[in-house]
């Protein structure tokens, strides 16, 4: 067997974040970062998986048996990263058995980010194992780790996309976005990782909210996209932020840590933590580092 390489992109979702999950139309973007997963030949019937960082410190190391992805054994300690692992890999042998034909793998994981940014470890993943087996990524998720599914679209195109989730079936058409205004777009990592799961469920319980700003939802992406001059597109971005706020009954991210920033901010994917979007006039990088956020991210360096 031949070594084999894929690679899948990251992920920011731009608009639509949790009502996505609702049937909202969103706007995504695929990152310049993302993650390899490489393939080679292993024995004794068993995975030894070994995951990088960027800095190429080892994040996750592990012998995980062909009987323990069969039989989908699971450790004592249940929140640990070799279950969910187990779990993934046992979906992907319902969907695949016949990759489990070998003698054994050796397989190692590169991001291309540090793991701590939330670009899409989990769903560049999934979609890395998806090629790899040439089994369908989304199923992959569903059945193992679960979400709307737009991470793993992003994972796979190097455009920015529409997704929206009709009867739970994924939809994603590439769309034209490359805002004339992009130098006053700043992507700012606000220090702390939040857990995709966790800030599903709690959405969950105000998901009742929703039916009414879906409609509206759809149309600030639509206008987004067709969107000319900064300014309007920091209106809309605001307008956004503020409806979520109402639905999660959570103050804003600008509300709660920069009251006193010139200029617009909007909280993309789970709120509270990972990348927030910036839209300014002046290089806001300054501001942020004195704040004690000193990842600050042009919209090139960052979106594909």
């Amino acid at each position: 067997m031949e070594t084999q390489t894929f690679y899948s992109n990251g992920k920011l979702l731009l608009t639509g974040e949790y009502v996505v999950l609702d049937g909202a139309k969103a706007l995504a973007v695929p990152t310049r970062f993302g993650q390899n997963l490489i393939v080679k030949k292993g024995n004794n019937q068993q995975i030894k998986w070994t995951s990088f960082d960027v800095d190429k410190s080892i994040w996750f190391e592990e012998i995980i048996t062909f009987e323990a992805i069969t039989s989908k054994l699971l450790s004592k300690n249940s929140e640990g990263i070799k279950n969910t692992l187990i779990e993934i890999l046992h979906q992907s042998y319902i969907q695949n058995p016949n990759f489990l034909n070998k003698e054994g793998y050796e397989i190692e994981t590169h991001l291309t980010f540090p793991r701590i940014w939330g670009l899409g470890t989990s769903s560049t993943l999934i979609n890395n194992i998806g090629q790899w087996l040439q089994i369908d990524a989304f199923e992959l998720l569903t059945k193992s780790f679960g979400g709307s599914g737009y991470d793993v679209a992003c994972a796979q195109t190097n455009t920015p996309i529409i997704y929206q989730l009709e009867n739970e079936i994924p939809h994603f058409k590439g769309v034209h976005f490359n805002p004339q205004f992009k130098e006053n777009i700043h992507f700012v990592y606000l220090n702390q990782k939040q857990s995709s799961k966790s800030a599903i469920s709690n959405y969950m319980t105000q998901r009742h909210k929703t039916g009414k700003i879906i409609p509206k939802i759809n149309i600030i992406t639509y206008q987004a996209i067709d969107c000319k001059d900064g300014k309007d597109f920091a209106k809309l971005m605001e307008l956004h932020e503020i409806m979520m706020s109402d639905v999660l009954e959570t103050k804003t991210v600008k509300e709660k840590l920069f009251p006193d920033f010139k200029g617009v901010i909007k909280s993309l994917g789970a709120w509270g933590g990972d990348f927030i979007m910036v839209l300014s006039k002046d290089n806001p990088k300054a501001y942020f580092t004195e704040k004690g956020y000193p990842t600050v991210l042009a919209y090139e360096e960052m979106v594909l």
